[in-house]
């Protein structure tokens, strides 16, 4: 159940991210494996989290030890996009509470 929900989590930001791609600046788009290549052998980065958002992309999270992180969207046509980036990546293991409950 927690996998499911930070999948979704992933999505919403996808999909939040890619609507007002417009107004920023163009993400940068090639070969998801070229693009998976840099992203390790420049930083080191390596997929922690995969999800599918509602129009069929695929979400992917890179991180490395060092807390860098980028978010990598690959549409159905193939073609994959650096969406976000930054650092201070750390991963929960806490589970959360479930609906309803008193916090």
């Amino acid at each position: 159940m927690l996998y499911k929900m930070i999948a979704l989590s992933f999505g919403f930001v996808a999909l939040i991210l890619l609507g007002g791609r417009s107004f920023a600046q163009e993400a940068t788009c090639a070969a998801r494996d070229d693009l998976v290549a840099q992203l390790h052998t420049r930083y080191f980065e390596t997929r922690r989290a995969v999800a599918l958002a509602a129009n069929n992309s695929v979400l992917e999270v890179f991180a490395a030890e060092s807390g860098s992180w980028t978010i990598l969207v690959t549409e159905a046509s193939g073609l994959s996009c650096l969406i976000a980036s930054g650092e201070a990546f750390e991963t929960v293991r806490d589970s959360l509470p479930a609906m309803g409950a008193p916090t």
